[in-house]
């Protein structure tokens, strides 16, 4: 089976992609709704014609308007600092290149792999760590048979990941037909999908995803990249409450961001909601060194800090794992300090 290359016409779009086909890709509109200060405007243009700008309307209406330093408008807003080069942050800083298989296949760790689905986001979050990769010429629709070829050859790889962009950018029969044919290969066992689509657009947990999740013989997890509280709105609930009740485990990874959530009583509240929410919090990353986002990085004795205060305040299955990814690493890296 190929995946299905046609887009459909407006009048076929479901609700959740007309949203995501109004999604804001101007800075000036931008910073027009959010009654923000037009000097701003120069360099987030410069910043978005190298890491283009897209925010959905749903995360928009989440900002207050006027409050130039919110948390959740800090993950969207292209700045001037993107555009100043630091030693040490690249383009590929996680070592995807040197992982990949081919077809849109990265194999980092034992016993996984993860596809790269589309480089498709309902959200451009400004400290993404693949905000430079190839998706043109790398993903695994475009390689459609060379991806099943080269997972159905790795007889020890017994889950998948999707990954992308975000996998739920992709329309719900695209997924049907990737799943479907994940699930031919004897040896896959456990099904994953990273995404801040339902963050960022809620109405993305439709019925007909639910219930194809609900039929696959494969254990599916759902790891949503939630990095505030303010992220977890309450239309979200009702789509989470359905993947729970299909047997779906929610597991949340956030980036650990300055000026977004590097206090102690915010990473405590989203961890308290998250889990409120039906949602174990898991990994609490590092920043990855990607060229754009060093302003985002938190110094190594303030994230010590921050560990030793959440294992006072919060039961163990609340505090998040707070890790680095390293290239070529073997696993993710956890945190200590030196």
């Amino acid at each position: 089976m190929m995946i299905t290359s046609a887009t459909p016409s407006p009048e076929a779009l479901t609700h959740w992609q007309r949203e995501l086909a109004q999604a804001i890709s101007d800075p000036a509109l931008l910073l027009q709704a959010l009654r923000l200060d037009p000097a701003l405007l120069p360099a987030a243009q410069q910043a978005a014609a190298q890491f283009p700008l897209r925010v959905t309307q749903h995360y928009l209406s989440l900002i207050p308007p006027g409050h130039p330093q919110d948390p959740l408008l800090r993950q969207v807003l292209p700045l001037a600092a993107e555009l100043q080069p630091v030693p040490g942050y690249h383009t590929d800083p996680v070592g995807d290149t040197q992982a990949s298989s081919g077809h849109g296949v990265l194999q980092k760790y034992q016993g996984r792999a993860l596809l790269i689905t589309t480089g498709a986001c309902a959200i451009h979050c400004r400290y993404c760590f693949r905000r430079h990769y190839p998706y043109n010429t790398n993903n695994a629709l475009r390689h459609w048979h060379g991806m099943l070829e080269t997972l159905a050859q790795q007889s020890d790889v017994d889950e998948v990941i999707l990954s992308g962009g975000d996998p739920l950018s992709l329309s719900d029969q695209r997924l049907h037909e990737l799943i479907q044919q994940i699930e031919a290969i004897p040896q896959v066992q456990r099904l994953r999908l990273h995404t801040r689509l339902p963050l960022v657009l809620p109405s993305r947990l439709t019925n007909t995803l639910i219930h194809r999740l609900q039929q696959c013989r494969l254990h599916i997890s759902l790891v949503l990249h939630c990095n505030h509280p303010n992220e977890l709105a309450p239309s979200l609930q009702p789509g989470l409450t359905a993947l729970r009740q299909v047997g779906v485990t929610l597991l949340n990874q956030s980036v650990l961001l300055a000026g977004v959530n590097d206090q102690a009583t915010i990473l405590k509240q989203l961890s308290t909601q998250l889990f409120a929410y039906g949602i174990l919090p898991y990994y609490l990353h590092l920043l990855d060194p990607v060229q754009g986002a060093a302003h985002f990085a938190v110094p190594e004795a303030q994230i010590a800090q921050l560990q030793q205060s959440l294992r006072a305040q919060l039961p163990g299955y609340l505090v998040p794992r707070i890790v680095r990814e390293i290239a070529g690493a073997a696993a993710k890296t956890p945190f200590s300090t030196r």
